[in-house]
């Protein structure tokens, strides 16, 4: 088998497991009286299995999602653009006024002024 199968199902074996713990943590601490629903009605059963089963998604999912990215090399390098070179001359920049930049003309507004 491969190990990145073998990986796989570890980390869903692992978030099988971490689901049943939630779920009984939800179940034993009566969430949104969770435990009186499950126990009272004929689909409890069913219920508790589409917890398990959902939670189990998520969690396999955040599980081997972690593993994966635990498994990047670190780089010794530094990464990203160069250090900027400054030349120590100044350089002009011109601003050009826009026609409509005025905050303070309201006319043909329809609020009073401040």
């Amino acid at each position: 088998m491969q190990p990145l199968v073998k990986l796989y199902i570890r980390h869903v074996l692992i978030g099988f497991a971490l689901a049943l713990v939630f779920t009984g943590l939800l179940l034993w601490l009566n969430i949104g009286n969770l435990w009186h629903l499950i126990t009272a009605t004929d689909d409890g059963p069913v219920a508790l299995l589409m917890l398990v089963v959902f939670n189990t998604i998520v969690f396999a999912g955040v599980q081997f999602s972690i593993a994966i990215m635990g498994m990047a090399e670190d780089d010794d390098k530094p990464r990203g653009t160069r250090a900027p070179v400054t030349t120590g001359t100044p350089v002009k920049v011109t601003a050009a006024a826009e026609s409509g930049g005025n905050r303070g003309n309201r006319d043909g507004v329809n609020f009073p002024r401040a």
